[in-house]
């Protein structure tokens, strides 16, 4: 026979997660990657914009059609952007005659169901 235990004066308290805290957190984790894994190409997106745009305005093309014809160029090159084309682009000379180049767009990511997510991008040539 075995020996029999004897309780012990100290009671041991069980650490860990249920079943419905595993589930819970388990859907947390799963709406987070799905939000992540479709936001994440559109911040791509517009950081390839942003570096298209401070290209061009670093080479300060002589003409607004110059800085659309270098932009289309890129398009061909850079196959993620496509939320914004040439035309979307407003070009200006600040003080210095440096050109200046300014671009938005709104991307609207659908979710699940009627649950869309709205991201305004906004940027300009530093």
């Amino acid at each position: 026979m075995s020996p029999a235990r004897r309780p012990s004066s100290f009671p041991h308290r069980q650490r860990g997660l249920t079943l419905i805290g595993l589930l819970f957190w388990g859907g947390i984790v799963a709406v987070t990657a799905v939000v992540g894994m479709k936001v994440f190409p559109t911040v791509l997106e517009y950081y390839t914009v942003q570096r298209v745009v401070d290209r061009i305005a670093a080479s300060n093309p002589p003409t607004v059609p110059a800085v659309r014809q270098d932009f289309d160029k890129a398009i061909q090159v850079e196959y993620s952007i496509q939320s914004i084309k040439s035309g979307d682009l407003v070009v200006t000379k600040d003080g210095n005659d440096k050109v200046v180049i300014e671009f938005a767009w709104d991307k609207e990511i659908d979710l699940f169901g009627p649950v869309y997510l709205m991201i305004k991008y906004r940027g300009k040539s530093r």
